[in-house]
């Protein structure tokens, strides 16, 4: 049974049971009533040293010398179980485990990032900056050590399992970024969680060109090849150096790394629904400019002009420096 791969919980069992019998045996040997013999079950497994309600007969002796030894042993087992719980540290990760279970619990709408390798890294930095919820999910102890000293919520276990991915709360988050080396890991992480959360924008790491239309059809939403984007990236070094380095310089490091920021429509508030961008008045309020523009059929319209209406379920890109992002966050 589950309930008894604990060895606490196994420990809590045994002293239920050696009170239970101590209660019905002298209840059957003595007709003692319940309360009566729940008594005499404690002062004897406790060895308080209080005298018996009345003189034992030779059954009711050896039942007593019975009971005596059996829960010195329990409690003797109990004494060990749980020094080696405290030496080895397994005592206080069962609580941490119980803290961590009740912090993912309570989130909603965040992001799991499986792996926390040079991909996973990068991509918890840039939620942290944008302060975005997130769990990890690793495997390497190590690592798992190293994100509990920064204080990083995470679940220790292997992603491509539907209880490692429940544990992390795949059924209320938002988005997966699945970062673990091996295209064929991201491929059966990919197929759990487009199973167990069919809302889940999942976005994927990919080695291989031949693993990206296999993790397009498993349900990711996004499939990323570091490689190539790393080569396009020193190309286009040569080829537009100053737009590259622009536009590099649009997200960095810094309090909040962010020159650019989206804003739903649908978070406005309702006045501003099928008013203009000219309405909203961002430019004279905060400073930013807005850039771009998606509308609810998801096409993109850059630099939109001021007359655009802001309809339901439509985004703007708005640019900014970083002091002038936080003023934006803070009106909307």
């Amino acid at each position: 049974m589950a309930f008894l791969k604990s060895k606490i919980n196994k420990i809590a069992g045994l002293v239920i049971l050696i009170f239970a019998i101590g209660t019905i045996g002298y209840m059957v040997l003595s007709n003692y009533n319940l309360v009566d013999a729940l008594y005499m079950t404690v002062i004897t497994v406790t060895t308080v040293g209080f005298g018996e309600l009345r003189p034992f007969s030779p059954e009711e002796k050896i039942f007593t010398i019975f009971l005596i030894l059996t829960s010195i042993t329990v409690f003797g087992y109990a004494v060990s179980a749980f020094s080696e719980y405290l030496v080895s540290g397994r005592f206080f990760e069962h609580f941490k485990h119980r803290k961590v279970e009740k912090q993912i619990g309570n989130l909603k709408d965040h992001t799991i990032v499986c792996g926390f390798g040079r991909n996973g890294k990068q991509a918890i930095l840039k939620l942290g900056n944008y302060n975005k919820k997130f769990v990890v999910v690793e495997k390497n102890k190590e690592m798992i050590e190293g994100l509990d000293f920064e204080g990083i919520l995470n679940i220790e276990g292997d992603a491509t399992l539907d209880e490692t991915l429940l544990k992390a709360g795949i059924e209320n988050a938002s988005f997966l970024i699945t970062a673990l080396p091996s295209d064929a890991d991201n491929l059966f992480v990919v197929l759990t969680a487009s199973q167990l959360n069919k809302n889940c924008t999942i976005i994927s790491r990919a080695g291989n060109e031949s693993s990206y239309k296999k993790l397009k059809f498993a349900g990711a939403s996004n499939v990323i090849m570091p490689d190539k984007l790393g080569g396009d990236h020193m190309a286009s070094l040569v080829t537009t150096p100053d737009v590259i380095e622009f536009v590099d310089r649009l997200t960095i490091e810094g309090e909040t790394t962010a020159n650019l920021e989206e804003i739903s429509v649908n978070d406005l508030p309702s006045k501003f629904i099928n008013m203009t961008i000219l309405d909203l008045d961002l430019r004279r309020q905060t400073g930013c400019t807005v850039i771009g523009f998606r509308n609810p059929n998801k096409e993109y319209i850059i630099n939109p002009e001021a007359d655009i209406k802001l309809v339901a379920n439509s985004q703007l890109i708005v640019l900014g420096r970083p002091e002038q992002i936080i003023k934006l966050r803070e009106i909307f």
